[in-house]
């Protein structure tokens, strides 16, 4: 309620300003541990309904932090004080990159959404291992992993194996994101004779212990969904993550012309998640539980997470909903969550997982 009323002073300011602006006062507002440690126990749901078992670790609730907020690493304490289920940080490149030229990012608040073509702006691999080092979270880390942008694709595999050696030890999962936008390219890789080498050559660096996720785009054809889900059989993936922005702008309330000024990138929030639900629907009619899904796209609610949990979704992530909804939107949502499975007789997540899903 709070957050509602200043959202419109803070809106007023260049959107990536305010990006910086917001990280750099939760990391001074929650800069002391023990303090950071107590607003996420009074912010969780004390609730064992929500315990989610997923990728070898637990998650407080299955609401995480998706990729793209926390490109650096350097603000995991603080985003964790807020209530998420776990942090994904990133995408974090080998080579440090300063991404695309400003303006990159873009609100829609008519649509609830954002555009952005950041173009993977991270300090590499070695960078981001300094800022994490020493880091003791209290929900599980995912690290994202993308292509330099220098780096051919025919030179991709080795691209992410650096990064992959420099940060694993780091992470509780690793994501390889070849589905953003914003890198010329990249999502050639989503092809499967792509994959399937690149995918190859991780598997073995993480091996029994760290768990390996492939993140997809919800521009992908129907077919090419299937493709990818069959092979995350194939090699026995850990997860999926579905999905990455979009770069569609079809049913927008935005003006055409304001839409066009901005430019290409990737579409997030409200008006992806209907395909984001198309996209989950389709790989877990596949998958039918022997891969895990993570849900991204248009979330905000506990209704829709609760939705996406239902058509087979194991946790979902949220980043636009987390935006214009405000820093205690993850904890708002688990205890709601919490509400919609003990009303409708679940004792775990896990319970609810697919039920709603369709036959294959």
């Amino acid at each position: 309620m709070i957050y509602a009323l200043f959202r419109p002073l803070i809106f007023l300011l260049p959107a990536e300003l305010a990006h910086h602006l917001g990280l750099a006062l939760l990391r001074i507002g929650l800069c002391i541990k023990p303090c950071r440690r107590l607003l996420r126990w009074w912010l969780l749901p004390k609730s064992k309904r929500l315990k989610t078992p997923l990728f070898g670790t637990t998650w407080d609730h299955p609401i995480g932090l998706a990729a793209g907020l926390d490109k650096a690493g350097d603000c995991c304490g603080p985003l964790a004080a807020l209530g998420f289920g776990a942090i994904e940080v990133g995408t974090v490149t080998a080579k440090a990159q300063p991404g695309n030229p400003k303006p990159r990012l873009f609100r829609l608040p008519k649509d609830r959404a954002i555009v952005n073509r950041f173009g993977f702006n991270n300090p590499g691999c070695e960078g981001m291992a300094a800022n994490l080092r020493g880091l003791d979270l209290p929900c599980p880390l995912g690290i994202n992993l993308g292509k330099s942008k220098v780096t051919p694709n025919d030179e991709a595999i080795e691209d992410y194996l650096t990064s992959l050696r420099c940060l694993g030890a780091q992470a509780d999962y690793v994501v390889v994101n070849v589905s953003s936008p914003n890198t010329p390219g990249l999502r050639d890789l989503q092809a499967v004779d792509q994959l399937r080498p690149l995918l190859s050559a991780l598997q073995p660096v993480c091996g029994d212990k760290l768990p390996l996720l492939l993140k997809i785009a919800p521009d992908l054809a129907d077919e090419d969904l299937l493709a990818v889900a069959d092979l995350a059989l194939e090699l026995q993936l850990d997860g999926l993550i579905a999905n990455n922005t979009t770069i569609g702008r079809e049913g927008l309330k935005t003006p055409a012309q304001a839409v066009a000024e901005m430019g290409a990138g990737g579409l997030s929030g409200k008006p992806l998640c209907e395909r984001s639900r198309e996209v989950l629907q389709i790989l877990a009619r596949r998958l039918q539980g022997k891969v895990p899904i993570i849900a991204v796209g248009g979330i905000e609610s506990a209704e829709e997470a609760y939705r996406r949990i239902r058509l087979g979704a194991s946790a979902v992530q949220i980043y636009t909903g987390f935006i214009y909804g405000g820093p205690l939107t993850a904890a708002r949502m688990a205890k709601q969550l919490d509400r919609l499975l003990a009303r409708d007789g679940f004792d775990s997540v896990a319970a609810a997982v697919g039920v709603d899903m369709e036959d294959p």
